[in-house]
């Protein structure tokens, strides 16, 4: 028995006319839209990952629904007055006798980052309770919200000079004059006269990405040395208090030696699972009396949570009576680097200023320092690739 479908020519033809001259069109002009709108924004990478970063948890950006719409950080208490600062609170040294707190905030890669109202509240909460040490960038489109919940820090008491500020500059603004101009403006957005330490965020652009000083057909570690250049010469002017670097190799911190301005910092992510050639940058560095700021201290860029499963740290928390997050914030602390985790809530914010209340055995750091031969498979940030 054959069964005989009629099939009608008429309908295939009509359903690829349908897709040829209305379906794939749309979705062309969609996508043309979304391009141009992320490559129309003076930081199309930051628009990026403001956009990408909250979706990724399920989180309607502020890019795309507003800012003020996001939960997350309670508001501020009106009669909230400034805190004492932390007990035991240690520094390291920077060039011209200036003084970084080894513990600060991170303002990145959340999507309460994103979000201006939660920003305002997350800096002045983070303020008050005793915290002095702010890391932002450019890239993180966070500048006038980080600056006026300073400003009302600064209003309910205190004081601008004991306020450690950090920003950095994006690969896609390098260059002299583009640097000269730039910093200027991170100024106006923060409300500040001086900067305390500013940053070269990449050591290079982002495919298919361009600066001011690439489209004149300068290499990178021309443009970077330009960039230094101008850095260098706002730290001349007191604009800039110190200037250091960001997921440098140690080839392109070499590269800035004798160029103007001594680096002061070099933010790396840093854990116990970084490999081998991460800790040839740091010995350099500590050689060479640059700070060193620690990322991602927990291990590696997407798999943090597993930190938190491994037996050794756990045993550690119960130890302390500490969390694990807590354990990896100290151990970071007691091997000379800064640690700037980020949270919006203010509760995270008093555990992680508490790290300076205890400290670790030397058993107890040697057992954290040796475990990247037990668990080698972090994911790591390989800046040696950048040109």
């Amino acid at each position: 028995l054959k069964l005989h479908i009629p099939i009608h020519l008429s309908s295939i033809m009509s359903i690829k006319s349908t897709l040829l001259w209305r379906v794939i069109p749309a979705i062309t002009i969609v996508i043309a839209a979304i391009l141009g709108w992320f490559f129309s924004h003076e930081s199309p990478v930051g628009l990026f990952f403001a956009t990408v970063v909250p979706l990724s948890k399920g989180v309607l950006p502020p890019s795309i629904v507003g800012q003020g719409r996001m939960t997350g950080t309670p508001e501020v208490p009106d009669e909230l007055m400034p805190q004492p600062r932390p007990i035991n609170e240690k520094f390291l040294d920077l060039p011209g006798g200036y003084k970084m707190p080894q513990q600060g905030l991170g303002m990145c890669c959340r999507p309460t980052a994103y979000d201006d109202v939660l920003v305002y509240r997350t800096i002045l909460w983070y303020l008050l309770l005793g915290g002095r040490h702010i890391d932002g960038a450019h890239l993180y489109l966070n500048h006038k919200a980080i600056g006026k919940g300073i400003a009302e820090a600064i209003k309910r008491g205190v004081p601008r000079e004991e306020i450690f500020v950090t920003t950095k500059v994006f690969p896609t603004e390098f260059g002299y004059e583009s640097t000269l101009k730039w910093v200027v403006i991170y100024l106006q957005d923060l409300g500040l006269e001086y900067i305390d330490l500013v940053l070269l965020h990449f050591p290079s652009l982002p495919p298919l990405m361009s600066s001011p000083c690439s489209t004149e057909g300068k290499d990178a570690t021309t443009c970077r040395k330009e960039t230094w250049k101008a850095l260098s010469e706002l730290r001349e002017k007191g604009l800039i208090r110190n200037a250091g670097v960001s997921n440098f190799a140690l080839q392109h911190v070499k590269d800035l030696e004798g160029v103007g301005a001594p680096v002061a910092n070099n933010q790396i992510q840093f854990n116990p699972f970084v490999p081998a050639h991460v800790m040839e940058t740091v010995e350099y560095c500590h050689e060479n009396n640059i700070t060193i700021t620690a990322h991602s201290p927990l291990g590696g860029l997407t798999d943090k949570s597993r930190a938190f499963s491994l037996a050794q740290l756990n045993q550690m928390a119960a130890k302390y009576n500490k969390r694990v997050a807590s354990i990896m914030l100290r151990w970071a602390i007691q091997r000379g680097f800064v640690v700037i985790p980020g949270t919006g809530n203010p509760e995270h914010m008093k555990e992680n200023m508490a790290v300076y209340q205890f400290e670790l055995s030397d058993e107890d750091m040697k057992i954290i320092n040796e475990l990247k031969y037990t668990d080698p498979s972090f994911i790591h940030l390989d800046a040696r690739s950048a040109a």
